[in-house]
């Protein structure tokens, strides 16, 4: 107790001691930082409580999540499915994380955004066009929601885990573990709230765990690149670019034709099918210029494993 302390003070301190929960103590707590002296002989005092008040809301917070995530592993998802794409990223977050605000930045869609909770009531759909590549974004409703659609981020390919403190991350990852084979990038969004000092410490936590991760502010655009090009490099897939005969294709920065998009390993075959059904069986050949080729329009069959970026030209009868 400190010296000359107000007796509202004094009383907040005995509900502090008195306190059943912690809640409760997390109130008492509140109405001490409110009511201590601020006499300099009680500076160390005043450090502790708030220290005190900072761990107990942020254990609050955690266990929240926590029980509403069990929760929500015990429910069933109420929504039809929505049609898949051949690249799907979903992006899912508790309430208020900026999920919206994400999907709106990265696409044309304007979804719904308020500082309210549970404003996404049902999946928003938006389409990320990147380098080319047309990738579909799908923004759930908010983690422990009624309408938290459970199938269709077990069929995604990349999941985007949107949070604003580092420690939203593991409850998160133990919900989405059933999807093994979906990437994941952790989004560390409203950066622009925090001063370098502390970006820096968020990142170095990030890299220490090995987490994949895009750091961004949808207010200042920081990061939006880096993270378009890291959910792009999450779909296990190749890009092929095809020309007409003697037509020429220069691929400059950030000038990209619409191309081919297949798995990885896929041939001139897989090549000519995509562009159209039964295709292939008009080739004679094909000339390729790019990583898979010795030489420009080295002269191929339709066995040949193509690679990203590599540029096509089909020779028919």
């Amino acid at each position: 107790m400190p010296i000359n302390a107000h007796p509202d003070y004094l009383k907040a301190e005995q509900e502090y001691h008195n306190a059943n929960t912690d809640k409760e103590k997390l109130t008492a707590l509140e109405q001490m930082i409110k009511t201590m002296p601020k006499h300099k002989s009680a500076e160390a005092l005043r450090k502790n409580i708030k220290t005190r008040y900072k761990k107990l809301k942020q254990d609050l917070e955690k266990k929240t999540i926590q029980k509403k995530l069990r929760g929500l592993q015990k429910g069933r998802s109420p929504l039809q499915g929505i049609k898949k794409e051949q690249l799907q990223a979903v992006i899912i977050g508790l309430t208020n994380s900026g999920k919206s605000s994400i999907l709106q930045a990265l696409t044309n869609t304007h979804p719904k955004i308020a500082s309210y909770g549970f404003t996404t009531t049902q999946p928003k759909i938006g389409t990320l066009n990147y380098q080319g590549c047309n990738i579909q974004l799908i923004d759930l409703p908010p983690i422990a929601s009624e309408t938290f659609d459970r199938g269709i981020l077990n069929n995604a390919d990349t999941i985007l885990i949107t949070v604003e403190k580092t420690y939203e991350i593991k409850p998160i990852l133990e919900l989405i573990k059933q999807n093994k084979n979906a990437k994941k990038i952790i989004i560390f969004n409203k950066i622009d709230l925090h001063d370098k000092d502390t970006k820096r410490k968020i990142k170095e936590t990030l890299k220490s765990k090995k987490y994949n991760f895009a750091i961004i502010s949808t207010k200042t655009d920081e990061g939006l690149n880096n993270l378009k090009e890291k959910i792009l490099k999450s779909f296990n897939m190749i890009r092929i670019y095809t020309k007409k005969q003697n037509q020429k294709l220069k691929l400059k920065k950030n000038e990209f034709n619409k191309p081919v998009v297949l798995q990885n390993n896929s041939t001139l075959k897989d090549v000519a099918e995509k562009i159209l059904h039964g295709y292939s069986k008009k080739v004679k050949y094909a000339k390729i210029t790019g990583p898979s080729s010795k030489f420009s329009n080295q002269k191929v069959g339709l066995s040949h494993i193509v690679k990203d970026k590599d540029i096509v030209e089909f020779i028919t009868e």
